[in-house]
């Protein structure tokens, strides 16, 4: 009885000692960043003239010359989305225990991707404008290697997750590592692949709009141009063209994994 009382005191001031700790983070910061509550409510009289005057109600006339936008955001997306896929399929057979070839392999192929996926997407896009100026080759060229970055770590732990049995049944049979990835691999790994490669798709959709701020193309160019020249109902009306593209391509893509899983 004594040692369970001690056991209960012992975890109680654990968590005290935890969430003193917490506070005494949250404090620290928030004097290091100058962070004041009084500035954040008094600042609230500002945004909502900002959002209620300036910025709404959107100018829906000028919905007609944000499609274009609309539509080179979708397309740099799902260019990403498909070229990444296709370079992560490659590189996660290389990059799963399970499927590649020799451990120092893997470890190589890790390390690479995990240095790509660790790069913000943004920061690609402010190395490739140097390049390639600004325009959409930019942001797709950003896109695929963000999604080469993500998905090639998710889809090499999808393959690290499948029934290994059939594989150990194929390898006793002399089968070579092409059939054991035919016959073995690929039936597992097929459903997991179609799935984040759509949660991908739904990713680039959102990241594209920032990487287009900054040089990107698409309507996250649009949006920046607009607030350069003041055009606030306009760039309110690319807000939401915005979030309409984004929510339809959930649905879209989680009704098509719903199937698929």
């Amino acid at each position: 009885m004594e040692g369970t009382k001690d056991i209960r005191r012992h975890k109680r001031l654990q968590t005290m000692l935890i969430i003193l700790l917490v506070i005494g983070l949250t404090v620290w910061s928030a004097i290091g960043t100058d962070f004041s509550v009084y500035e954040v409510f008094s600042g609230v009289g500002l945004i909502s003239n900002f959002l209620f005057l300036d910025l709404l109600p959107p100018d829906v006339t000028t919905s007609g010359s944000l499609l274009g936008a609309i539509l080179e955001t979708l397309y740099m997306g799902f260019v990403g989305m498909v070229v990444g896929a296709l370079i992560a399929l490659i590189l996660s057979f290389l990059a799963a225990g399970t499927t590649t070839p020799h451990p120092i392999i893997q470890v190589v192929v890790r390390a690479f991707t995990s240095i790509i996926r660790n790069i913000p997407g943004l920061i690609w896009a402010l190395i490739l404008v140097a390049s390639y100026g600004i325009g959409v080759t930019v942001g797709t060229l950003s896109l695929i290697l963000g999604s080469v970055g993500f998905l090639t770590r998710v889809f090499a732990d999808t393959l690290e997750e499948i029934d290994t049995g059939k594989i150990e049944a194929l390898n006793a049979t002399g089968s070579s590592y092409l059939q054991v990835l035919a016959q073995g691999v690929f039936p597992q790994f097929i459903p997991g692949f179609v799935a984040w490669s759509l949660y991908n798709l739904e990713l680039n959709i959102r990241a594209s709009t920032i990487i287009g701020m900054v040089g990107g193309g698409g309507i996250g160019f649009a949006i920046q141009k607009g607030i350069k020249l003041f055009q606030y109902k306009e760039v309110s009306m690319a807000i939401i063209l915005v979030l309409v593209l984004i929510l339809s391509t959930e649905f879209l893509t989680s009704k098509i994994r719903e199937r698929i899983i």
